[in-house]
C-alpha cells in the first residue's frame, strides 16, 4: 500500500475530489495548511498598506491506495490540479506497512 500526499491549490479540492472518484478512490483525508515552497509567499495591498503573506493557503490531500494504484491516482492528482502557474503543489508518495478499519477489523488493502 502507498500514502500519497499532496498539496494543491484550494480552488482545485473539488474538481481533484471528483477525478479521484472516479479512478476509484473511495476515501480521502483533506486538510487545510499554510506553508511556501519556492514561490516564497507574496505581498499585497490591502487599505493602501503593503503586507508580505509569507505563507501562502493550500490543501493538503492524504490517500492510501493499493500499491498498483498508486502510479495513476499521482497522475490523476497532477493532471487535474495542474494550472501551469508557480504554486501548484507537490505530491509525495511514501509506503505503507499497515492499515486497520477501526468498526470491523479489516486490515490492509481490505480496510481501504
Amino acid at each position: 500500500m502507498k500514502l500519497i500526499i499532496a498539496t494543491i491549490k484550494p480552488f482545485k479540492l473539488e474538481e481533484v475530489r471528483e477525478a479521484l472518484t472516479e479512478a476509484g478512490v473511495r476515501g480521502m483525508m483533506v486538510t487545510e495548511i499554510k506553508g511556501f515552497g519556492s514561490q516564497s509567499g507574496h505581498t499585497e495591498i490591502y487599505r493602501g498598506a503593503e503586507y508580505a503573506v509569507n505563507f501562502v493557503p493550500k490543501i493538503k490531500l492524504e490517500i492510501v491506495v493499493p500499491a498498483t494504484m498508486a502510479d495513476q491516482i499521482v497522475d490523476t492528482i497532477t493532471n487535474t490540479a495542474k494550472t501551469g502557474k508557480i504554486g501548484d503543489g507537490k505530491i509525495f508518495v511514501l509506503d505503507v506497512e499497515q492499515a486497520l478499519r477501526v468498526r470491523t477489523g479489516e486490515t490492509n488493502e481490505e480496510a481501504l
